[in-house]
């Protein structure tokens, strides 16, 4: 979510009022503002979408809340020792949280453990373990409608009997500390992106956020007038019209077995039934074709912590399976395919397969991907119910990615447009006509460099290096991954060196190249991977022939607040991760909209964004989807590649020779073997293509107006990627409500 003060108050149409409040008590409302902690529950890309879905949805006045996790200690604050990782423990709530409410009465059970009863038809979980959920409400204020939505957290709390109730005669003061064991399941955020570790406490978070919030929503609905009552039980038949649930990845599934469980074991309805609202009440996103992030629980770990929920799985795969026979009989090989249970070696739960079947919508998150996940990753479901699989091309809020963190570009926007777009980003396209205005493009300049002076003002503050504010600001920020190829940034970097140590009298184009992100604590690639960059940092920053032609810094502690200083600041936005591995990307969108230049693979949103704004006004280079695939049936080798390019070479050969670590000569050949044999990514593929296409930026990068006016057709071209369109898309081809564009009456004046 990160901080909430300024949105807060750019939403409620306060900000003036308050800078100016503030100034007149002699402080600064932006040093205040660096004060508040970033709220980091989330890991990257996913859980940012889902804070994007929140300002939306309330912009758009829709009934919604976001459900999560109140995490004591969010993703960790990265520290930079030595051009190491080093992770602190992120206590974001040492100084209290003034956003949030605790809501004692709403507190509600959570089970876990114990046996499952049978007595004729119906099924007991009896002697179970009971944590309590005790949740936190946020507000989520729209954009100037006067409307609030909830964001509501849970809290894990023992109750007060927690092993005190089992007569353990003597242990008081153990029986006080063990509530921690309880307590634990709300401590920590587990910080891996696009990773699966299959963790039992991770398993106790998935289900422990599930089930409180499935039982809020049942309590709300039988609250409503459409839980009607006919004194013996509630009628659920309405449930889906009234309640639509979004499942943002698999990691809440278990909420599918676990509303099974309340319909049919606590409510009594037959399971036909249960079944039908069940699936008609759930729908699915998928944001990962990458096979170590998909989720696969052991069975044998499922059955010890949730032996109901393990029954219910088995029940739905026995009918999904008997439907599937039927429908092709003897092909068993299908039968295997398309089940929930995996066999062979540990028997598993394919969570993607139980969301699949228990959803009426599935959807990817760019048109690209969608197309993977029809035609590759769940093809078999897709042959089945090609009718169920939907594209939702992610976005991002322009109140936060353009109002909040560059007023400057988003006030000379509005002197042009009018400020209807910050509610209907669509309305940028007005901004082609002003591509040929010389004032106009002058203006949009001088923004752009205003920001880049302001930024190199706080990474000099940071980092003590001296930054040349009109070199080129070329920013690669996101989790560190093989698949997001920081390494093929890092082997430009290493060849831009070579290129002016070879000839220091050549034309250059000065470049900072900045890169950030954090890497999982327990990914050891990844790992090396800032090592190598701080080692090339290094080298280069201090040779003298290189002056302040080249600089590279590696961002610490990337987090929200900090995108929001480096994105306006931005020329060159790196996007290159390997065609068919980025599912859609977000950063790729707050980029464009802030009046940076892509240079990009043909992949996720890139694909969506050079539509829109015209391939040429991209750096769009090498392969495409197709090629990837055709140099997997040949089998890549990527020592070819190192024979034939002499810069590659070069660079690899400095590396694996210590030029950039001369105390530990073999420091990085873990990083030059997995280039060489096992690099799934395909680097040294797409690593002549992508210097190439450096050479054409840096090229334009000379001609300022004829930057400028690129820039300004791919802000005129980034409507659509406001989460407002994408919303509205989900409001209305999955969940079937209509949002509303009606600002309601602030509380102060009566209403009708």
């Amino acid at each position: 979510m990160g901080r909430t003060l300024q949105n807060t108050m750019i939403n409620l149409g306060l900000q003036n009022a308050c800078d100016e409040a503030i100034y007149q008590l002699g402080l600064d409302m932006e040093e205040l503002e660096e004060i508040e902690e970033d709220a980091g529950l989330g890991n990257g890309g996913l859980g940012r979408l889902a804070a994007c879905f929140l300002d939306s949805m309330a912009t758009l006045g829709l009934a919604a809340y976001g459900y999560g996790i109140r995490y004591e200690y969010g993703i960790f604050n990265q520290k930079i020792r030595d051009g190491w990782q080093v992770e602190e423990a992120d206590d974001w709530l040492r100084h209290g949280n003034p956003w949030e409410k605790a809501r004692p009465e709403y507190m509600l059970p959570v089970h876990f453990y114990g046996r499952v009863e049978h007595t004729g038809t119906s099924a007991k979980w009896v002697d179970t373990q009971v944590v309590l959920a005790l949740p936190y409400d946020t507000p989520v204020p729209g954009y100037m409608n006067n409307t609030v939505n909830t964001m509501r957290l849970w809290s894990a709390r023992a109750p007060n009997d927690f092993n005190l109730r089992d007569f353990n005669v003597g242990d008081y003061i153990q029986a006080v500390l063990d509530r921690n064991l309880a307590e634990n399941i709300s401590r920590v955020l587990y910080p891996n992106d696009n990773f699966f570790e299959g963790k039992e406490l991770r398993l106790k978070q998935e289900y422990f956020v599930v089930a409180a919030t499935l039982q809020d929503i049942i309590r709300r609905f039988k609250a409503s007038k459409f839980g009607s009552t006919d004194s013996v039980r509630t009628v659920f038949d309405s449930f889906p019209d009234q309640v639509a649930i979004q499942l943002n990845d698999t990691h809440p599934a278990m909420a599918i077995p676990e509303l099974m469980r309340i319909f049919v074991d606590i409510e009594k309805l037959p399971w036909n039934k249960a079944w039908d609202i069940t699936k008609r009440t759930f729908a699915y996103t998928n944001h990962t074709v990458l096979p170590e992030a998909l989720e696969r629980w052991p069975v044998d770990l499922v059955e010890k912590l949730l032996p109901r929920h393990l029954q219910i799985i088995y029940e739905i795969n026995q009918r999904h399976l008997d439907h599937i026979a039927s429908l092709f009989p003897n092909d068993v090989d299908r039968l295997r395919r398309m089940s929930l249970i995996e066999e062979g070696g540990t028997k598993r739960i394919n969570m993607a397969h139980l969301c699949i079947v228990g959803s009426h919508a599935v959807n990817g998150v760019a048109k690209i991907h969608s197309e993977i996940v029809k035609t590759q990753v769940f093809e078999d479901f897709a042959a089945l119910e090609p009718e169920k699989f939907q594209n939702k091309t992610n976005g991002i809020t322009p109140r936060r990615w353009l109002l909040l963190c560059n007023p400057g570009l988003a006030e000379l926007i509005a002197e042009k447009i009018g400020e209807g777009y910050v509610r209907d980003l669509s309305q940028l396209a007005k901004l082609h006509d002003f591509v040929d205005d010389d004032l106009f493009i002058r203006e949009v300049a001088k923004v752009k460099q205003e920001n880049k002076v302001k930024f190199a003002l706080y990474l000099e503050k940071e980092y003590q290096v001296k930054i040349n504010p009109s070199s080129m600001f070329d920013v690669h920020v996101k989790r560190i991954h093989e698949y997001k190829r920081q390494l093929m940034n890092c082997l430009h970097i290493v060849t831009m060196y070579n290129r002016i140590r070879r000839d220091p009298a050549m034309l250059f184009v000065p470049r900072t190249v900045i890169i950030g992100g954090k890497a999982a604590p327990g990914y050891h690639m990844a790992k090396m991977i800032i090592k190598l960059i701080n080692a090339v940092a290094q080298v280069v920053n201090n040779d003298p022939v290189v002056g302040s032609k080249l600089k590279v810094i590696f961002l610490e502690n990337y987090r929200v607040s900090l995108a929001e200083k480096v994105i306006p600041a931005t020329d060159l936005s790196e996007q290159i991760s390997t065609a068919g591995t980025e599912a859609s990307g977000t950063g790729n969108m707050k980029f464009m909209l802030n009046g940076a230049l892509t240079i990009g693979t043909m992949d996720g949103a890139n694909v969506e964004m050079a539509e829109e704004a015209g391939e040429e006004n991209l750096f769009i280079f090498g392969m495409r989807v197709e090629d990837v695939t055709e140099l997997d049936k040949e089998g890549y080798n990527a020592q070819q590649f190192y024979s034939r390019l002499p810069e590659l070479k070069q660079a690899i050969d400095q590396i694996q020779s210590g030029f950039f670590s001369p105390k530990e000569p073999d420091l990085f050949r873990d990083v030059v073997n997995m280039l060489f044999h096992h690099d799934r990514f395909k680097v040294f593929a797409d690593y002549e293509a992508y210097v190439k296409c450096q050479e054409k930026v840096s090229e334009l990068y000379l001609n300022s107006k004829a930057w400028t006016k690129m820039v300004i057709r791919n802000i005129a071209a980034a409507g659509k990627f406001s989460s407002d369109r994408t919303i509205k898309e989900y409001a209305r081809d999955i969940w079937h409500v209509e949002h509303s564009d009606l600002k309601i009456p602030p509380p102060n004046e009566p209403r009708d």
